[in-house]
């Protein structure tokens, strides 16, 4: 007997393959391709090499099984393979057929094959340092076109009534070289059948929706996946941080789950500051288009009407027709006049790393004393000598403010001997100066901004802006002797 003869045969399994047009096929399946998760393992289909098969470890859901998808077959999203420089990439593993044993019960389904050597999970994405490690490309424009991708499939399924659920980074994939979508595990979704839903089965924590917090998974639809959709669009925006991370305002505070912040909405990049926590200090979202800060308020805070999937497909196109390419760095993009964010926040990590070594370069010393000399009457004597810095500071800056207040607010009266000189130009001029002291005020106020620590509450600096806005325009009425004489033309 011969080697060959000893090989022990191949072991196929054979199953009933019914597909969505009616016709039925036998199916030979041959090699376990991966072992699955939860719900089955996934096998090679010999007869259609472009198809896998999906068999449940459980059989005893086989009715509820056959009925959903059943109904997926019926209700298809349009969401189709794409040709890309000669490569045909699969988007949605979407049943094909339902199988069934030669006992008629359902077993699993066919789905489209999707090469997993090609694609990688979103989450490689939103860290620079996974994505130097599998040699993915640096370009911001990847993620926003990954945004716009899972925006889209997201859309195409809430058009057939179909919701994912658990939508999160970790169920998602992505073609490497173009970041077209890859989506698995449909049969998790709910799907919408012509007289019932069949609810999905699970949800991931960190992509709750607030009040999903008091329902279960079966009962979650739209609302839920635009929750999520928001989120996922959030951290591919900004290096990965997570809409509801920051840190907390205070060290007494209790550190919540990122959960918990969701469902007492402590968004932290909102117009307003969050009373719980501030921004992550590496986020660039404050470089971000205005239209998409309204929309993450929106999808964020509490008794706001969250964005569709469609408006976040159309607003991903829009932002792509106004992209601004780095000129220092051609992988950077930005969206407004503000510059490029990615830039900003390098130059803010390199310098806080800068910082660091030189912090420990230098002797264990304070104020030439050893580190390990000091008692504890001395450590306390230098903290009482930092909180009363501090509190100077703060005195100075609201003397500063009054100041700033009285200034502006009498700002017509110190103009008013200039008053001549100032209306000979004519109103153009006037408002191009106007223009640049808005400007200059707008430059000035970011960077005082940072030095004073009153001036870091977001709210207050905002009101003090628009109380400089205004008073300009006021004296630039007064000087012309408008007396509000230009709205009556409008009567």
């Amino acid at each position: 007997m011969n080697k060959q003869d000893t090989k022990t045969p191949p072991k196929y399994l054979y199953y009933n393959a019914i597909y969505g047009d009616g016709h039925f096929e036998r199916e030979k399946l041959d090699e376990l391709l991966n072992k699955g998760g939860a719900a089955g393992k996934i096998y090679r289909d010999v007869n259609h090499p472009e198809f896998v098969a999906k068999i449940f470890h459980d059989r005893t859901k086989s009715h509820t099984n056959r009925q959903k998808l059943e109904a997926m077959l019926h209700n298809r999203p349009n969401i189709p393979p794409i040709e890309h420089d000669g490569k045909t990439y699969v988007q949605i593993a979407w049943p094909e057929a339902v199988l069934e044993d030669d006992d008629g019960f359902c077993v699993g389904y066919l789905m489209p094959l999707i090469n997993m050597n090609e694609a990688v999970s979103l989450d490689h994405l939103m860290q620079k340092a996974v994505r130097k490690k599998l040699g993915l490309s640096e370009s911001y424009s990847n993620r926003l076109y990954a945004a716009y991708n899972i925006a889209s499939m997201v859309a195409a399924l809430h058009k057939c009534g179909h919701y994912i659920v658990d939508l999160k980074p970790a169920n998602v994939s992505v073609y490497k070289e173009n970041m077209l979508v890859a989506m698995f595990d449909c049969d998790g979704f709910s799907i919408k059948g012509e007289t019932e839903r069949y609810p999905a089965e699970f949800v991931s924590e960190e992509y709750i929706y607030p009040e999903g917090m008091l329902q279960n998974c079966e009962d979650m639809g739209e609302e839920q996946d635009k929750f999520a959709l928001a989120v996922i669009i959030f951290k591919l925006l900004n290096n990965g941080i997570h809409p509801f991370s920051g840190t907390p305002r205070k060290t007494t505070d209790e550190m919540l789950t990122i959960q918990t912040r969701i469902e007492q909405y402590h968004y932290a990049y909102g117009l307003w500051p969050d009373s719980y926590q501030s921004p992550n200090p590496y986020s660039i979202h404050r470089y971000f288009d205005k239209k998409t800060l309204e929309l993450f308020d929106r999808a964020f805070l509490k008794g706001q009407k969250r964005p569709t999937a469609k408006e976040w497909q159309e607003h991903m196109e829009y932002l792509f027709r106004n992209l601004k390419t780095c000129k220092q760095n051609p992988d950077h993009v930005y969206f407004t006049s503000k510059g490029c964010g990615l830039c900003a926040i390098e130059e803010k990590f390199k310098q806080n790393m800068a910082a660091v070594k030189e912090e420990k370069a230098m002797p264990a010393k304070i104020r030439g004393l050893d580190i390990s000399e000091l008692s504890t009457e001395k450590n306390e004597q230098l903290k009482l000598e930092k909180r009363l810095r501090f509190i100077k500071l703060n005195k100075l800056t609201l003397l500063g403010i009054v100041f700033y207040l009285l200034f502006f607010g009498s700002l017509s009266f110190i103009l008013k001997p200039a008053q001549n000189f100032l209306t000979s130009g004519g109103y153009c001029i006037q408002l191009i100066i106007c223009a640049l002291l808005i400007k200059a005020l707008y430059t000035t106020g970011n960077f005082i901004q940072s030095k004073l620590p009153l001036l870091q509450n977001q709210a207050l600096f905002n009101m003090l802006q628009i109380y400089a806005f205004i008073n300009i325009i006021v004296a630039f009425i007064i000087l012309n002797n408008l007396n509000f004489s230009i709205f009556k033309i409008a009567g």
